[in-house]
């Protein structure tokens, strides 16, 4: 039989660095997450410590550097000029409506104390009219009556006239007697023709005494324009008195705002050329946010 030999490998001996290199990186790893844990708690306590501090502390200030180029000085520039001049231009309308009130106040007394007088006047009219109507009227009748009497009387006077160129053709008369029998005929004629000319002016003026005439509706009519303009002059005054009365609380409420807005230090660096430093504190902080106190930060 055959013997085998076997060679017997030696065992390799296990390494000693690498298990000190792993060991190295988990305690580094551990080091390193314990120190950034530490650190994040670290920043959140501080963090918190500060919002604390804060919320609880009233000594802040906002520190702010104002000059006129900058932008919210150039917007205060503008609100303020825009109000000043709303300013200028509702006083001139103040002035306006207030003249106008007062012309429009004189005027209507002129027309309030004119207005009584035509009243009067028309009473006074209507008045004379009821007297002196019914007079005319039987005025009327008696010179219709004359012109019928004096009517006969230019009938005779034609017989008259016959007569008269009778006489003068028989050489009774002369032709200047003939003459003046004519011209005392033509008189009576006359008389007649004016007599009734009488009588229609007569009907005429009974007409305006007895009617309401065209005259009469024409001072009428003016009646009514003068209380019409009346009226207008009072709807036209309380407009203005009440436009002149929202532009006074107008001006007083724009007046307010420039007091205000001269007590801004945007104004004190608007109205100069100077740079102004100062620092915004909130209402809370009035008491102690005073020359010499704390700073604790500032940017």
């Amino acid at each position: 039989m055959a013997t085998e030999v076997v060679k017997k490998i030696p065992e390799a001996k296990p390494s000693v660095i690498q298990p000190m290199i792993y060991k190295s990186v988990v305690t580094v790893y551990r080091i390193f997450a314990i120190i950034t844990l530490y650190v994040v708690l670290f920043g959140v306590v501080a963090y918190g410590f500060v919002m604390g501090f804060y919320a609880l502390n009233t000594s802040w200030a906002a520190p702010v550097i104002l000059s006129p180029a900058d932008d919210k000085s150039l917007d205060f520039t503008e609100k303020l000029v825009t109000s000043r001049q709303t300013l200028e231009d509702l006083n001139v309308d103040m002035k306006k409506l207030g003249d106008g009130v007062a012309e429009m106040t004189k005027h209507r007394s002129a027309l309030e104390a004119l207005e009584p007088e035509i009243r009067v006047a028309i009473a006074r009219e209507q008045q004379h009219n009821q007297a002196t109507g019914p007079q005319l009227l039987e005025l009327d009748r008696q010179k219709l009556a004359d012109n019928v009497k004096t009517q006969q009387v230019l009938a005779e006077a034609k017989e008259v006239e016959a007569a008269i160129d009778r006489d003068l053709a028989a050489g009774l008369i002369t032709k200047s007697d003939a003459a003046a029998q004519r011209a005392a005929l033509n008189q009576v004629q006359s008389a007649y023709t004016d007599s009734k000319i009488g009588e229609i002016l007569l009907t005429d003026n009974i007409l305006e005494k007895t009617t309401t005439d065209t005259k009469t509706l024409d001072v009428l009519d003016k009646q009514a324009e003068l209380i019409s303009e009346i009226a207008q002059l009072d709807i036209a005054i309380g407009v203005a008195q009440k436009q002149m009365y929202e532009e006074t609380k107008q001006i007083t409420r724009l007046r307010e705002a420039l007091a205000t807005a001269k007590q801004t230090p945007y104004y004190l660096s608007v109205s100069g050329n100077n740079v102004v430093n100062f620092a915004f504190v909130p209402y809370d902080n009035q008491t102690s946010a005073v020359p010499g106190s704390a700073v604790y930060d500032c940017y």
